[in-house]
């Protein structure tokens, strides 16, 4: 593979979740996320990363979803430079394995291997119930056991269901990790950052509607901070309609920069520190 230069030493972004994996040729599992790339065109993940280095997002967290599509992200970023692989089975999946050991034993090998750096994105999701709580919370509890087991950050995933995720977490002493696409209020806030985990932001950031939500993005302490996308999802305004990439990152950081009264060279600083501290990228 092709190795990748970035076009200004000076600046550093870091997208710490994304699903770039997914846009490969080779990629044949019938994903959601899959659809939406053919959808755009079928752009080649290569080109995004290169697209991402010209606008100084040099770091990339590649977050599966499922046991097989965690082991595309760990293969895809065996290879190249820039990328990193995080392994997760999704609320809406906690069905397909619960009752699955052999496929729960596939997928905890996949945690001791080159450039894992997290456990999820894992949690839980009330909004679409795909899957039914029990199941939900089932693996969800089999993901932070592996986390504690390898020593190893938790991206979660939790959406409309907070009041049941915080006595889960709390039930495993040392686990760290980020809250994922963070778009709650105050109140959540709070509770997340007793707890000492990191809040991602996104594109969400720019186009949300609600004064609570963005008060508390501009609340979050810059040491637990981190910038991602969500590719091909949540497109930042102005590009609204066409499919997010890692270079949105950036988009992002030049929003919440202003809101929150800062510079960019400020936000990329902080936040490419926090995401090296809490995946401890190298």
């Amino acid at each position: 593979m092709p190795r990748f230069i970035r076009y200004n030493e000076d600046m550093h972004l870091t997208d710490t979740h994304c699903h770039i994996h997914e846009a490969l040729d080779k990629f044949v599992l019938n994903t959601e996320t899959r659809k939406k790339y053919e959808k755009a065109g079928s752009p080649q993940p290569d080109d995004i990363i290169k697209a991402a280095l010209k606008a100084d997002v040099d770091r990339m967290i590649c977050v599966g979803t499922t046991v097989e599509d965690s082991a595309y992200a760990v293969d895809f970023v065996a290879s190249r430079d820039h990328v990193w692989a995080s392994i997760g089975i999704h609320p809406h999946e906690a069905k397909e394995y619960v009752d699955d050991p052999e496929a729960l034993q596939r997928f905890a090998g996949l945690a001791s291997q080159s450039k894992v750096v997290a456990i999820g994105e894992c949690g839980l999701d009330y909004f679409y119930g795909h899957s039914s709580k029990e199941d939900q919370e089932r693996i969800l509890r089999f993901q932070l056991e592996l986390a504690l087991k390898h020593d190893l950050p938790v991206i979660f995933h939790v959406r409309d269901a907070f009041d049941d995720f915080w006595p889960i977490f709390d039930d495993y002493e040392g686990v760290r990790g980020v809250i994922h696409s963070f778009s709650a209020g105050t109140r959540e806030l709070a509770e997340i950052l007793k707890r000492g985990l990191y809040v991602g932001l996104n594109g969400i950031m720019t186009f949300a509607k609600s004064s609570e939500q963005l008060n508390s993005g501009k609340a979050v302490p810059s040491d637990r901070l981190l910038l991602e996308t969500d590719a091909p999802f949540l497109t930042p305004d102005p590009y609204r309609g066409s499919i997010c990439e890692p270079k949105h990152v950036r988009i992002t950081a030049e929003f919440l920069a202003t809101q929150r009264g800062e510079t960019l060279d400020q936000i990329a600083a902080y936040t490419t520190a926090n995401a090296e501290r809490v995946f401890k990228l190298r």
